[in-house]
């Protein structure tokens, strides 16, 4: 089959062109900028790239066209498929129907820490010898790149709830279909799709509609907004992770990297090399995910302790004259303190400088309460504010942090 991508160079989108490739097809794909590691991992894998979206790039013997999220009409590209009557298809359908196909599916999904959390799952598979098919949206350490098809039946996918493409308005996940899920958190985001948690919500609750009664749901003991979204409906098993929960934290280091857990009345330790509280409650799901399709808890325990970490996510990128220098992607006031309280946690009292860039949609249009990003940065002892796009003045949170 003969494929092209519009939109080949995001993360999801390179890692279907990537999955496709491995199933034997032909893929090319054409995308507004073209640049490294996405575009070297594409030629890597004998995938053709085109800068820019003229109609000149759609091959004329194409067999399917797979758009992208953020391609919408006037596009050029589009607007020649659409009035050649090429067939097109969004690449979560697309997954869902070719690469997914007789899967055990394993879908992570949640505000907060989908991407470390879908890299740990993926890692004790890996490690366990099971071989999975992965699509993350990061780079695991532990792997060579953020997509592959694998040969086993299990396929580990992040399964964000931002919408599928311009002619269809559902959240991405609703295409998969997963066997084991993850729910690790939930709270209102992406505001440029989404009104309200509510809306949010709703999605989810469709999603979880979708999970069959003989697979798993996996969330925290304790999240509001999820207590909401399974009233609404669940006709799975559902184990829960946290200080009460079925896969119990019994003790933590300050730091995050010892703990432990109790499950099934035996109590278990484990050391790794990831810092911070959220990371050991991502790491609780991925051992629930993983041991729901027959992984044992101690397997799943040496996967964690060789487990290598995620780039940008506290990813040390270098240190000069004493000074480290972290990159993390945290885009939400909820991830922003965890994230500098986790590094808190790591290096005591040592001085801490944040540079916040506001990187994703809701960030840069101000959605996001002022208060909230301000006390997100409590943890640092200076804040340096990079001024996002547009006319959104940083006043308010300037004031507050001089007055915190």
């Amino acid at each position: 089959m003969k494929i092209h991508i519009l939109g080949i160079c995001g993360t999801f989108m390179g890692g279907v062109a990537v999955i496709a490739r491995e199933q034997g097809h032909e893929v090319s794909g054409c995308d507004a900028a073209v640049y490294p590691p996405m575009s070297d991992t594409l030629r890597d894998a004998g995938i053709t790239i085109l800068e820019g979206y003229k109609a000149a790039h759609i091959p004329k013997d194409v067999d399917v066209v797979i758009v992208g999220n953020a391609i919408s009409r006037g596009n050029p590209a589009l607007e020649y498929v659409l009035n050649n009557n090429v067939p097109y298809t969004s690449g979560p359908q697309w997954l869902a129907d070719v690469g997914l196909k007789g899967k055990h599916v394993l879908a992570v999904s949640g505000t907060h820490g989908k991407t470390t959390t879908s890299s740990v799952l993926a890692w004790i598979l890996e490690a366990s010898g099971l071989n999975p098919g992965y699509l993350i949206g990061g780079v695991a350490k532990n792997f060579s790149s953020t997509a592959r098809l694998g040969d086993s039946k299990y396929f580990v996918i992040e399964a964000d709830e931002y919408d599928t493409a311009f002619f269809d308005k559902r959240s991405k996940f609703l295409h998969y279909r997963p066997n084991t899920l993850i729910m690790n958190n939930l709270e209102f985001d992406h505001a440029d799709i989404f009104d309200d948690l509510k809306a949010i919500q709703k999605q989810f609750a469709f999603l979880l509609r979708t999970v069959p009664e003989n697979g798993l749901v996996i969330r925290p003991q304790k999240d509001d907004a999820l207590d909401t979204v399974v009233k609404m409906g669940c006709w799975t098993p559902i184990e829960t992770f946290g200080a009460e929960g079925d896969w119990q934290l019994e003790s933590v280091q300050p730091d995050g990297s010892s703990f432990s857990f109790n499950y099934q009345n035996k109590t278990y330790d484990v050391e790794w090399s990831m810092c911070g509280l959220h990371n050991v409650n991502n790491a609780l799901a991925a051992m629930a995910a993983a041991h729901h399709v027959g992984i044992s808890v101690e397997d799943g325990i040496n996967a964690l302790k060789t487990f290598q970490g995620i780039k940008r996510r506290l990813e040390i990128r270098g240190e000069v004259n004493g000074v480290t220098v972290y990159d993390d992607f945290a885009h939400h006031p909820t991830a922003i303190k965890t994230t500098l309280n986790g590094l808190r946690a790591c290096v005591g009292d040592q001085r801490i400088v944040a540079i916040l860039q506001f990187g994703s949609n809701t960030m840069r249009d101000g959605c996001h309460d002022e208060d909230a990003i301000a006390k997100s940065l409590e943890a640092a002892n200076q804040v340096i504010l990079l001024k996002p796009e547009g006319n959104w003045s940083l006043d308010g949170i300037k004031t507050k942090l001089n007055n915190s």
